[in-house]
Formats: structure tokens, C-alpha cells, sequence
């Protein structure tokens, strides 16, 4: 198991991977991604920036994840628990509907927390739907604090629960 930078050749097997999440979630009634969301220029930005990684399972992608330095602006808003001048952001956390419940969103979480450290930042920073229950408790159970909510409308007319772990005080 290793986890690496992606490549522009990853894309679409990532494309892949999120429209069977999106479809999967869909199907319980979870609003939470769909055909506009998470898309081709999503990856594509996150693969400039050198943000988005992949869990590979002899050579296999499983899931994927972005950690960003980048505020987004709809989080300026939330009264975080540190200052906004060195933190991490979550985004597009995905592991194909076949292989959940094997650890490897763990895996992913710890990979980013374990970089959050290292590089001294202050937290780990993230956003998941307010109707995603399963998600919800995974963050919590890592000892992520719920602060305030924000709204993609383009995704849905309900909230998204932003979340802070704090690293180094």
C-alpha cells in the first residue's frame, strides 16, 4: 500500500472512482457529489497545484485525496479554532464503493494529519454533507470539532458541516 502524488493519467480512473461514489451516495438518499461534482478540472487543478494524492494497492488505485494549503472562500466565514495563516485543507476524499470499509480512508486521513505534523502546520481543515451521516462520525471519531456550516448550492439546498482538527498549537 503507498501513497503518491497523481498523475494527469490517474484522472480518469479517479473520474471513475468518484462518479461510483457519487452514485453509490445518490442511491441512499446522500446528496453529496454528483455529475458536475467532483469533475475533470477539479483533478486537473489539484494535479497543477501538486495537491492531490492516490492510495495504490499494488498498482491499483483505490482512493484519493487533496491536501491544500488554500483557503477556500466560502470557509472565511467559520470561526475556526486557529489562525488562519498555516493550515491544511481536506477535499475530495474518495475510495471506490467496493473498497470501503477496508481502512483506506483512514489510511488517507493519517497521511494527511502525518503531513499536517511534519510540516508544522496548525490544523487540518475540512468540510463533509451535513446528510452523510457515516461521514460525519468518521471525522468525529478522529477528533475533529464541528464549527459551522457552509453551502454549495450548485451540490445541494442543505449544509455542509466544516470540521478542525488542530495539529500544533
Amino acid at each position: 500500500m503507498e501513497i503518491v502524488k497523481a498523475k494527469e493519467q490517474d484522472i480518469n480512473h479517479l473520474l471513475d472512482i468518484t462518479q461510483a461514489c457519487a452514485k453509490h451516495m445518490i442511491s441512499t438518499g446522500i446528496y453529496q457529489w454528483n455529475e458536475q461534482y467532483p469533475n475533470r478540472a477539479a483533478f486537473e487543478q489539484d494535479i497543477h497545484m501538486g495537491q492531490l494524492y492516490v492510495l495504490k494497492n499494488e498498482d491499483q488505485i483505490k482512493g484519493c485525496i487533496v491536501v491544500s494549503t488554500i483557503m477556500d472562500e466560502e470557509y472565511k466565514e467559520i470561526d475556526w479554532l486557529t489562525p488562519d495563516d498555516h493550515n491544511i485543507y481536506i477535499h475530495r476524499l474518495a475510495v471506490h464503493p467496493d473498497s470501503q470499509g477496508k481502512g483506506y480512508a483512514q489510511q488517507l486521513m493519517d497521511f494527511a494529519e502525518t503531513y499536517a505534523q511534519r510540516n508544522k502546520f496548525a490544523s487540518v481543515r475540512l468540510d463533509t454533507f451535513s446528510q452523510n451521516p457515516r461521514n460525519n462520525r468518521f471525522y468525529q471519531k478522529r477528533g475533529y470539532q464541528q464549527l459551522g456550516d457552509v453551502f454549495f448550492p450548485k451540490q445541494s439546498e442543505h449544509p455542509f458541516h466544516c470540521y478542525e482538527l488542530v495539529i500544533n498549537e
